[in-house]
């Protein structure tokens, strides 16, 4: 399994996407929907809403559980994936590009606190043990 370099991660494997215009695209990681199964249903928190690092805000459903996904820095929520409503497998299909929402994110700096791709591999090595 690749881990895509240009992404942050969190432990609770959600991926972060710094975009050009310091905003942030977040999805769940290959591992996070290799764990879940297949995907049935996604909850994605509402347009304007404002997050704090941390804070449960969207629920990925699948055939085995849901889980909760966390948001991976503070900010205010700009856009929503509503495609992933009628089709939530595009998550198993490709995880990188079924984004779930894209913050503002409130406070930049929290995005240094994330972990890398080589950071994220050592966790899932050491998850696997």
């Amino acid at each position: 399994m690749s881990i895509p370099t240009q992404l942050k991660y969190t432990k609770s494997h959600e991926w972060v996407k710094p975009e050009a215009d310091g905003t942030v695209t977040i999805g769940v990681t290959h591992h996070a929907q290799e764990l879940l199964g297949d995907m049935v249903f996604v909850e994605l928190p509402q347009t304007g809403r404002q997050l704090t690092q941390k804070e449960e805000c969207a629920v990925a459903e699948s055939v085995k559980a849901a889980a909760d996904v966390y948001a991976p820095i503070s900010g205010e929520v700009i856009a929503v994936n509503s495609g992933l409503e009628s089709e939530p497998e595009k998550i198993n299909q490709d995880a990188y590009s079924a984004w779930l929402f894209k913050l503002k994110p409130s406070n930049p700096a929290e995005l240094d606190a994330l972990l890398d791709a080589a950071a994220y591999a050592e966790l899932l090595e050491n998850e696997d043990h």
